[in-house]
């Protein structure tokens, strides 16, 4: 990660907040604003890897590739990384485990080895009909807030 300091980078997901599974990646975010520049040092830092692939896209950067096995994703938006989806998304799920419980986690890791993505199985546990954009106006809301919604009612330990 010492390779992308300059862009700010972030581990994101689930490793962070413990609810990987054995195939889960590792998510890593930057804040760029020269996206071809970025290719650049990315491709040379790390296209030997397996898999190694990328997209450059007109509002974000993605590159792939393996190390020993692991999967690594870097992602990257001209935007502070604190501030990118996927820093909100693992902040309010680490806050939802925080309050909800152990027993929450683990009906969370459950799900992600049944074949569900993060933010889905936090959505079929929560009943939020669209979890990508749900859980980022969860992550506005107070705990005492999110407490007054029935469904946090219902899961409170």
């Amino acid at each position: 990660m010492n390779k992308l300091n300059a862009y700010k980078p972030i581990v994101v997901g689930t490793l962070p907040i413990e609810i990987d599974i054995p195939n889960s990646d590792v998510d890593i975010i930057c804040e760029v604003s020269d996206f071809n520049q970025f290719h650049i040092l990315v491709k040379k830092e790390f296209s030997k890897f397996e898999g190694f692939n990328f997209q450059i896209e007109e509002s974000h950067y993605v590159a792939y590739f393996s190390i020993d096995g692991l999967p690594i994703e870097i992602y990257a938006e001209n935007k502070p990384s604190q501030y990118q989806n996927g820093y909100l998304h693992m902040m309010i799920e680490y806050r939802l485990i925080q309050l909800l419980g152990a027993d929450f986690k683990v009906r969370v890791i459950n799900l992600k080895q049944q074949g569900h993505k993060t933010e889905p199985a936090f959505g079929k546990l929560l009943g939020l009909k669209n979890p990508y954009i749900d859980l980022l106006e969860l992550e506005r809301k107070t705990n005492d807030e999110l407490f007054e919604m029935e469904v946090f009612r219902k899961q409170k330990p």
